[in-house]
């Protein structure tokens, strides 16, 4: 594995956390356990994860509940439920809120980071196609860092692209501040939020002469990319 994999474990039962975290670890992926949903959601506001491992019974906030507001936040991420609960309606509800796969303890580690990888690599090869955005009158080409309308082609630079490409991949949602300013910025610091509001600027003055598309600011949580369809 070329680069390493962030996963986000969250797991209520210390000890069984860290075994897993530590053997994630010599497996060459990066691991930030948390003990409850709660934590677990604060996290990922804040740090991009490749994919999620979660239990269901936890204190704050459950497992389900914790997927719900993930899948708010970034649709796109791959999560794995962990969990001693095997009664074939919990399997089902954690399918039908997005689940990549749903496994029940006790489990077997080598089939279990077989399939993580399969996840990670099928996840990694969606999003490296997925690399043209089609919103209002523009197409954006994330690859040459173009963005196309009727008026012509406006070349954007490194971190203009990284900041459209990442509205774009959640249009309509909200992308929280932390998130964008740790994916691009690798810093969450006054400077660099002002840094990123001064590029959101931009991405507005590009984007004006279509009025059906907008970069909205959510107060205290982040920017949407809004597409009004009507």
């Amino acid at each position: 594995m070329k680069n390493k994999y962030s996963i986000l474990l969250v797991e209520d039962e210390e000890n069984f956390g860290l075994v897993l975290k530590n053997y994630l670890e010599l497996s060459n992926y990066l691991v930030t356990l948390c003990q409850n949903g709660k934590l677990g959601l604060n996290a990922f506001r804040k740090v991009h994860f490749d994919l999620c491992i979660f239990d269901v019974m936890m204190p704050e906030m459950d497992g389900f509940s914790l997927a719900g507001d993930i899948k708010k936040i970034n649709n796109q991420t791959p999560i794995i439920f962990l969990t001693a609960k095997t009664q074939k309606h919990d399997i089902v509800k954690g399918y039908q809120l997005g689940a990549d796969e749903y496994i029940t303890k006790p489990f077997d580690t080598e089939v279990l980071l077989l399939k993580i990888n399969a996840i990670i690599n099928r996840s990694t090869k969606l999003k490296n196609q997925t690399k043209k955005f089609v919103f209002g009158m523009f197409e954006f080409n994330a690859i040459t860092r173009e963005l196309i309308s009727t008026k012509g082609v406006q070349k954007l630079s490194p971190k203009e692209a990284k900041l459209l490409e990442l509205l774009c991949q959640n249009k309509n949602e909200v992308v929280p501040r932390d998130l964008a300013l740790n994916e691009i910025w690798n810093d969450n610091s006054y400077f660099a939020t002002r840094s990123m509001d001064v590029f959101i600027a931009k991405l507005r003055k590009y984007l004006k002469e279509d009025s059906s598309v907008e970069i909205i600011n959510v107060h205290g949580n982040g920017f949407r990319l809004w597409e009004n369809d009507l």
